[in-house]
């Protein structure tokens, strides 16, 4: 049995991470999908500091994220998971490594229980997915489902968490901005749109699966 005190401790961290999102790739301007009280970013690019937002430079893509584990409610990437490498050969002879299934496995580690990802990105087979020449990690409406479950396929290739999967679906890029509902004309709109086909863009919404404390 945990102790009362100690409960109270991991309960009252778990409520502080919940004020707190991230968003990777933010340039200036990062997103903050979910309206939390304090506004984090992780660029490529360094910025001059920003009373706004609290701000990590890292090329995520070889380095971990730069926050420590547990201390976010939620994470977002718009537009930035499809330019994360799916493999790269490793600094030792004849390895290799996997920059996107590591980068999921950061985005695990740093967010608390029950904290959530929020990924907008083109999809397979849209156009989009293909046509920027920097699009170098194609996802699918499946790919999600790595990383999900009780035994998460990704496991074979390093992962280390586990999320379940509340949303992946797809979208219409300018009404999915936002985690909010969307109203009943912009999901008639969405649906209407997603049966003939005609979306681009696909999001996830997964919720990390971890023990408190």
């Amino acid at each position: 049995m945990v102790p009362r005190a100690q409960s109270e401790e991991v309960s009252g961290q778990t409520a502080a991470a919940f004020e707190r999102h991230l968003d990777l790739g933010c340039g200036t301007t990062p997103r903050n999908p979910y309206g939390k009280r304090a506004l984090y970013g992780v660029d490529l690019r360094r910025l001059e500091s920003n009373a706004q937002f609290e701000f990590a430079a890292a090329n995520l893509a070889f380095e971990p994220i730069p926050f420590a584990a547990d201390m976010f409610g939620s994470v977002s990437a718009f537009d930035f998971i499809e330019h994360m490498p799916r493999v790269l050969n490793g600094t030792e002879p004849n390895t290799t490594c996997f920059p996107f299934v590591r980068l999921m496995d950061e985005v695990w580690r740093v967010l608390a229980p029950g904290g959530l990802f929020y990924a907008l990105t083109p999809c397979f087979p849209s156009r989009e997915a293909f046509q920027d020449p920097t699009h170098v990690n194609i996802i699918t409406e499946g790919t999600h489902a790595y990383f999900c479950g009780e035994k998460p396929l990704a496991r074979m290739y390093g992962f280390n968490g586990r999320f379940n999967a509340k949303r992946a679906q797809w979208v219409i890029p300018e009404h999915s901005q936002s985690a909010a509902a969307l109203t009943w004309q912009q999901e008639w709109k969405r649906s209407r749109k997603a049966k003939s086909g005609r979306l681009a863009y696909f999001l996830w919404e997964l919720e990390a699966v971890k023990a408190a404390g």
